[in-house]
């Protein structure tokens, strides 16, 4: 049967009781949804997958979503892999609060990562609640960020000029750029979740301006929303094993990676779950 602990911080809870290299029967995969859907993040310890497991698995969660950005691990179907080896000194990858691909159309509503290689220091993932942030923000702030569409793009990170392109940034990670990253998108910065309804913040460092708000006017607003975002009230620190699953709701929470394991290698493998109402839960 399965149990759920909750971290006793923002958000976050660890899934235990549930052997995730077998096939789920159907209440216990509307009890995993109902607890990530609760929680934000999930967390799945001992979990010994395989690839057809791990793609299994996010098949009860949705279809797995488009990793426009990221080239598959060699011999794979879907799987890609976020690496640091030994030896880099370069800049960590993805260290800046974001959701994943909050860029596209419909973004993904989870990220699934299988810890494999974990070094034995740091490399913890710390995730924000967007929700607890609106909850507790204040009224002026609040009044602000009321009706703003925020602009999204890629444009920084993963056009042919951005952080992740040849020359700019040299690691292990297979990271394929280009111009198409350019695109915007915009997302309203308050809005609420599409399958709970709960409202919530969708910010991130993919957001670069606001529609129809002058730049000056955007920059400040964004600055103010990063700040109380960034307030450690509001954050959840994980911190990895081998063979740990872990499942983040994208609609609900920022996340960013940390460094502090010099000199030893960082591997997951990484599936998204596109955001699709069919596998939402009864109302």
């Amino acid at each position: 049967m399965i149990s759920i602990t909750p971290s006793g911080e923002s958000c976050g809870a660890v899934a235990s009781g549930v052997d995730l290299t077998r096939p789920l029967d159907d209440p216990t995969v509307k009890s995993i949804r109902s607890a990530w859907l609760e929680h934000h993040v999930l967390v799945f310890p001992d979990q010994a997958l395989g690839d057809e497991d791990f793609e299994r698995f996010v098949g009860y969660i949705g279809p797995i979503g488009d990793d426009p950005f990221f080239e598959v691990v060699p011999g794979k179907k879907h799987i890609a892999a976020v690496q640091r080896d030994a030896d880099e000194t370069g800049r960590l990858f993805a260290d800046i609060w974001h959701s994943d691909w909050s860029f596209m159309p419909t973004p993904p509503a989870a990220t699934c990562l299988f810890g494999i290689t974990i070094p034995p220091v740091g490399g913890d993932t710390i995730f924000v609640n967007e929700h607890k942030a609106l909850d507790e923000m204040p009224a002026n702030l609040r009044d602000r960020l009321n009706g703003k569409i925020g602009k999204h793009s890629a444009r920084q990170a993963y056009s042919n000029d951005g952080q992740y392109a040849a020359g700019n940034f040299d690691g292990a990670m297979t990271i394929k750029t280009s111009d198409e990253a350019k695109a915007i998108h915009g997302h309203p910065l308050i809005r609420n979740h599409p399958e709970t309804g709960r409202p919530g913040v969708f910010g991130g460092s993919y957001v670069f301006g606001l529609q129809s708000t002058p730049d000056d006017e955007a920059n400040a607003l964004l600055a103010d929303l990063n700040a109380w975002l960034d307030r450690p009230e509001f954050q959840y620190r994980h911190v990895w094993q081998a063979n740990m699953l872990i499942m983040w709701d994208n609609r609900s929470v920022l996340h960013k990676a940390t460094g502090g394991y010099e000199g030893h290698a960082r591997l997951l493998h990484r599936l998204t779950v596109a955001d699709n109402a069919d596998y939402y839960l009864p109302a």
